[in-house]
């Protein structure tokens, strides 16, 4: 069976697996109209029991799922009183955490920012050795990982390497995200497809109640804890509206346009270069 969104989102389901298939171009920017099927989607997930196993994929070939649409959020507002509790797509990604089903990311492309902290909440991750590029880049544009970026990321990397990633802003190829502990394996590209399709229909066939019970159990022990999320949110919220950071993403924005999309690529390289005046 084959249904689709006409929006950003393509489902395919075959034995308990669904495989959704995301595209948002030109960058799969983390925006209203993904953000607002992704919580479709997880609106029918959480009443469906027939599905075991979640597999996102990308239909782009440069992007897996990109950063917040800072361009159409960056001067919206000059309220700093932060919203109270969690942000919506905070909201929503702890949703995605504790589905019942199993959430697999098979990562190509870029994935940074608020899809970075997307792929975060997924339960496991597998990239391309070749393809796959991770980052976290608020920090370089004057921000912090805003929907659980910085509490997801310490738990899987530890404290120094969490700090690190955050902290830098760069872009990390598959192989260093591997050895770090991002991702469960960097695996080539021409593998990765039917590594997953593989652990995907074997996860699928084993009886629902051992697979929810023991997510569930590892949930307890691993899910941030929501006012420590509440609390990242709300600094975001704050940050959002300062002056510098409205200075530093419009000075991206403009380089994207005028390199006709290279910064999007090269985004890490391109927060180092932002100019003395924009700092």
């Amino acid at each position: 069976m084959t249904t689709e969104n006409p929006s950003t989102l393509h489902r395919t389901d075959r034995d308990g697996v669904a495989i959704i298939e995301i595209n948002n171009p030109p960058t799969n920017l983390v925006d209203r109209k993904l953000v607002v099927d992704l919580m479709t989607l997880v609106d029918s997930l959480s009443k469906d029991d027939k599905t075991r196993v979640v597999v996102f994929r990308s239909a782009l070939a440069d992007f897996f799922v990109n950063h917040f649409d800072m361009a159409g959020q960056v001067n919206k507002s000059t309220d700093s009183t932060p919203r109270s509790g969690l942000s919506p797509l905070a909201q929503l990604y702890i949703r995605i955490s504790q589905l019942p089903q199993i959430t697999i990311g098979e990562i190509r492309g870029r994935v940074r920012g608020a899809g970075g902290e997307f792929a975060l909440a997924l339960d496991m991750r597998f990239a391309s050795l070749e393809n796959a590029v991770f980052g976290q880049p608020e920090v370089g544009s004057g921000l912090l990982p805003g929907a659980g970026g910085t509490q997801w990321l310490p738990a899987l990397l530890g404290r120094a390497r969490a700090l690190e990633v955050i902290l830098s802003s760069d872009d990390y190829d598959a192989a260093q995200a591997e050895r770090y502990g991002w991702v469960n394996r960097a695996l080539p590209d021409a593998e990765l497809s039917g590594f997953v399709d593989r652990l995907a229909t074997r996860i699928a066939g084993f009886p629902p109640a051992g697979i929810r019970n023991a997510k569930e159990m590892v949930n307890r022990a691993t899910l941030p804890a929501e006012s420590l999320l509440t609390d990242e949110s709300q600094r975001f919220q704050v940050l959002m509206v300062q002056p510098e950071v409205a200075e530093r993403v419009k000075w991206l924005l403009a380089q994207d346009a005028a390199t006709h999309g290279d910064v999007e690529l090269n985004l890490g390289a391109a927060l180092g270069r932002i100019p003395v005046s924009s700092r």
